[in-house]
């Protein structure tokens, strides 16, 4: 009966009939894709390889999402380099406060390899969270039994102490296999510190150097003072290395009677103990160097055939004070500018373009190593921070010197050397220029012993041998997020020539 209604219902009135039959297969099919979607979503809710939480998910750059998620090559591997320093000092640093209420740094299907007692090796997918942030983002898992709170390593790394941030950055290191026993190894500690009045200064140097750990190798500190216009007085203390004393996990380094030692509130304690060079003077050097919240680098550990260099900058707007010592006369430093940066690596054949300054509210970095086998040139790198810590990164082409000043070199020889320099870079809307004002120079021949900065346990064979140290003025113009920048203050510059 209810088919002979509906064909003659649909002979008579065909154009009704046709009509509703299209709304009902339109129902039907819309309820198809609902089912469709519900069931992904259950899906994907229930796959382990995707991260949950929070409204925004940071990934490197090339990362293809959807390749990840299907297990393509373009997804194997990935990691997202210094993730501590882009949480503390990008994500959940006061700068993005207001618009930013919670981070949690995840980890999902990373491949580790576990060997067993046996020798065995076994491939494993791991994953880390850290609960407390996990919760503010919304995805913390359902808790069968027991508890899950951050553990001490949790608490360490969200939220480390200044010791602990000292120590995780700032620590020694042992030569990697390729650099073992290579002479050239060295690494230090360095520091340097301006008077008020910006006309006396001193370089200082804790260096560990040699065919580390197994063949020759020692320490040494080495501090030189130089008065603008004056030149400069260098002391040196070289001990062998029974008498040095370094840790892979901490800062803390001794070298004879001369040490630097972090103190509980992440403070440097600096003590040295030195003669001059040409009189036999005796230097005695305590200076407490306490880094300004969130003004450091976090390291960078570059490989090039048998070149090796790593540079960290714990130190990039500090303050000292103390005193410094020179037969009996001593200099006192009251919250004086002061930097500290670390170094490690090969240094046969390399060299490099650096300097740290403040300029006004901001203070700045930038550098390249160039290794003389490289047949390119890197562009530079610029750091720029200001009280509420990383502001911004530029990459200039190149710096641009003007030799307009003519200094006396350690072996005699009249060597030019930069009076101004400028660099300039956009990136996107953002733009920076650096202005610097040479205001004193010193060249040493790096062939000869006791070069600075790391060159004073091996000679370097340089096509530019002749190391130039610089004190001037820079100042910095430009736009960074949006807002006009400018600023001028005093700095320190290194090049070669």
């Amino acid at each position: 009966m209810i088919r002979l209604l509906a064909l003659r219902n649909l002979l008579l009135r065909p154009w009704r009939s046709a009509l509703l039959l299209l709304g009902y297969s339109l129902g039907v099919a819309v309820m198809i894709v609902l089912l469709s979607i519900g069931e992904a979503l259950l899906a994907q809710a229930r796959d382990e390889r995707l991260v949950g939480g929070g409204s925004i998910t940071v990934l490197p750059e090339g990362i293809d999402v959807e390749v990840m998620k299907t297990g393509g090559l373009g997804g194997m591997f990935f990691s997202i380099d210094h993730a501590r320093f882009i949480y503390q000092q990008l994500l959940a640093a006061p700068r993005l406060r207001p618009f930013v209420s919670a981070v949690a740094p995840q980890i999902e299907d990373k491949l580790l390899y576990a060997r067993t007692v046996d020798g065995r090796e076994l491939n494993v997918m791991a994953g880390g969270d850290i609960p407390s942030r996990n919760s503010g983002v919304g995805a913390e898992p359902a808790i069968a039994a027991g508890a899950w709170r951050d553990d001490t390593l949790d608490r360490v790394w969200r939220d480390p102490t200044p010791r602990e941030l000292r120590d995780a950055i700032d620590h020694f290191h042992l030569p990697a296999a390729g650099a073992r026993g290579d002479p050239t190894w060295a690494e230090w500690h360095y520091f340097n510190v301006l008077s008020s009045d910006r006309r006396h200064w001193a370089f200082i140097s804790y260096i560990v150097g040699g065919a580390v750990p197994e063949g020759e190798w020692g320490g040494q500190v080495l501090v030189t003072l130089h008065d603008q216009g004056g030149g400069e007085r260098r002391f040196v203390a070289s001990v062998p290395r029974t008498a040095v004393r370094f840790s892979t996990t901490a800062a803390d380094l001794a070298i004879g009677s001369s040490s630097v030692t972090i103190l509980p509130d992440g403070r440097y304690g600096l003590h040295a103990i030195a003669r001059e060079e040409r009189t036999g003077a005796s230097l005695n050097l305590d200076l407490v160097v306490t880094p300004a919240p969130y003004a450091y680098f976090p390291g960078a550990a570059l490989a090039s055939g048998n070149v090796e260099s790593g540079y960290v900058v714990p130190g990039l707007r500090a303050s000292a004070t103390g005193t410094i010592c020179v037969a009996q006369r001593c200099d006192r430093y009251d919250d004086a500018q002061a930097y500290h940066d670390h170094n490690w690596g090969t240094w046969r054949g390399v060299t490099w373009e650096w300097g740290a300054s403040r300029a006004g509210a901001y203070t700045l970095l930038y550098g390249r190593v160039q290794a003389s086998d490289s047949a390119t040139r890197q562009p530079l790198f610029v750091y720029l921070v200001d009280s509420l810590g990383f502001l911004g990164l530029f990459r200039p082409a190149d710096i641009h010197y003007v030799d307009g000043r003519t200094v006396r070199a350690s072996t005699g020889a009249t060597i030019r050397v930069p009076s101004t320099a400028t660099m300039i870079d956009a990136r996107g809307d953002d733009s920076l220029r650096i202005d610097l004002t040479i205001e004193d120079a010193t060249a040493t021949d790096t062939r000869g012993p006791g070069a600075e900065r790391g060159d004073a346990l091996a000679s370097r064979k340089l096509a530019r041998p002749y190391f130039v140290q610089m004190k001037g003025l820079m100042r910095i113009s430009g736009r960074v997020g949006g807002r006009t920048i400018a600023g001028e203050g005093s700095g320190f510059f290194e090049t070669y020539r």
